[in-house]
């Protein structure tokens, strides 16, 4: 367990899955990756909880982030997944009490299909957002080529809490590393304006060509940083992508960012996430 007890680590996105290899080659290609095998390198790194997002790759994922949160009190919860191919009424219908079961914080989106991009485009899924405004359902999104358009939605919806994956990149799911990932920076830079906009700084040793601490990652992190402040950047990985041990991946922002006071640490290694997103652990 985390030997710093007055510091709460939270990882802000992992995966847990069984019975299927990942279909992206950069995750571990390993057919199972469970609960109990994530508790073991969380407790060697010193990670105190984690936030769960059901893979697309296992049908059985949803059922195991539930189980998790039953097996490991204040351990885990989960970001949850909605088709966004699923007709409107069916996804409103369905956000209205989506945070009545234990352990479900919230949604994660991927705009990554050519289907649900155009669906953005023509203002098909508003409902959705304001479904999710008005029942208090924060929202993650994996959206690089569309940062300027979740600056609109954040306008239109004020009380929408929506948090950018993995620096708003592609956490590490590409050949490109370090300066040639990090050229969408500026567009998420420029959503700093909307206070209803936080960002996960996930996967970060996954965008790097360097070896540890990762120095080039180190820059563009503080650049975010000093954007949107320890309220609204949080820690987390990706752990089956990353291509170092899980507590490297705390220590990079524990240890080898001399500009990280200790009251930011708590922030964003987990006192923050858990404010924006609503997690009570001790509940």
């Amino acid at each position: 367990m985390n030997l710093n007890r007055s510091l709460q680590v939270i990882d802000a996105q992992i995966h847990i899955w069984a019975n299927a290899l990942p279909e992206n080659p950069v995750h571990w290609q390993i057919k199972s990756f469970l609960a109990e095998d994530a508790i073991v390198l969380m407790d060697e790194a010193g990670v105190d909880g984690a936030v769960i997002t059901p893979p697309s790759w296992c049908p059985e994922a949803i059922d195991l982030a539930r189980a998790a949160v039953r097996q490991y009190s204040g351990r885990f919860a989960v970001m949850g997944l909605m088709p966004l191919a699923q007709p409107v009424e069916t996804s409103c219908a369905q956000i209205e009490d989506w945070r009545s079961e234990p352990g479900m914080l919230g949604l994660r989106f991927s705009f990554r299909s050519k289907a649900v991009q155009q669906r953005l485009q023509d203002g098909e899924l508003e409902e959705i957002w304001a479904a999710a405004e008005t029942a208090g359902v924060p929202l993650t999104t994996l959206s690089p080529d569309h940062l300027t358009e979740l600056g609109h939605i954040a306008e239109r919806y004020p009380g929408l809490r929506i948090t950018i994956d993995h620096l708003g990149g592609l956490g590490g799911s590409t050949s490109s590393k370090d300066a040639e990932a990090m050229t969408h920076i500026p567009d998420l830079l420029a959503l700093v304006k909307y206070p209803n906009i936080a960002v996960k700084a996930s996967g970060l040793p996954g965008y790097s060509a360097e070896a540890y601490p990762f120095p080039v990652m180190q820059g563009y992190l503080k650049q975010v940083f000093d954007a949107f402040g320890p309220e609204r950047v949080f820690w987390g990985t990706d752990i089956s992508k990353m291509p170092c041990h899980w507590r490297e991946c705390v220590t990079m922002f524990t240890e080898e960012l001399p500009w990280l006071s200790e009251a930011d640490k708590r922030l964003v290694m987990g006192e923050g996430l858990c404010r924006w997103w609503g997690w009570e652990r001790g509940a």
